[in-house]
């Protein structure tokens, strides 16, 4: 395995096809008029461009290798093509959020409030104290929190798919 091609520009590329497959989502979303919509296939479309991506990369670098990759190289490689598509989002919605609608968080908020009421019965006093904590740290909380899920459920995607194509020249023999 000492002839491995570079695992750079697959990381990069893919990475990039992710986070701009995923971009493209959310401005279907935006254009239809969906955005703040908390609706389930949204997140299973995002969970199917995840997987597809990781695990289209992670065959890619194994092809270029021969047929072989280890277990930590496919994992690198998983972990590698979501922290540029995360990074590619979390700049798409900085720019979303303060260019293209700038009451983003006004909006957001408004939405999450009838959660609050309906989903978890919340008083109009626990509603207005929600409130102001989500104000103080929304920007915060949503692009850490975009960063966190994402290499969380890329790590695992990428932990599963290397253990299912993980192949060495010694396995050959």
């Amino acid at each position: 395995m000492e002839n491995q091609t570079s695992s750079k520009s697959i990381i990069l590329n893919y990475g990039l096809y992710m986070g701009g497959a995923s971009i493209l989502v959310s401005l279907i979303k935006y254009a239809t008029g969906m955005q703040y919509e908390q609706e389930w296939y949204s997140g299973l479309i995002g969970l199917i461009i995840l997987i597809a991506f990781i695990i289209l990369g992670i065959k890619k670098h194994k092809f270029d290798n021969g047929g072989f990759i280890s277990f930590g190289k496919a994992i690198k490689v998983g972990l590698g093509i979501t922290f540029i598509a995360t990074l590619l989002i979390i700049a798409y919605y900085a720019i979303f959020s303060m260019v293209i609608e700038p009451d983003f968080m006004e909006r957001t908020i408004d939405a999450q409030k009838v959660v609050w009421a309906d989903s978890f019965g919340m008083t109009e006093g626990q509603i207005e104290e929600s409130e102001v904590n989500t104000r103080k740290y929304f920007y915060l909380s949503l692009f850490g929190g975009v960063l966190i899920m994402n290499l969380f459920l890329g790590g695992i995607i990428s932990l599963i798919a290397a253990a299912v194509m993980k192949k060495n020249e010694e396995d050959q023999y």
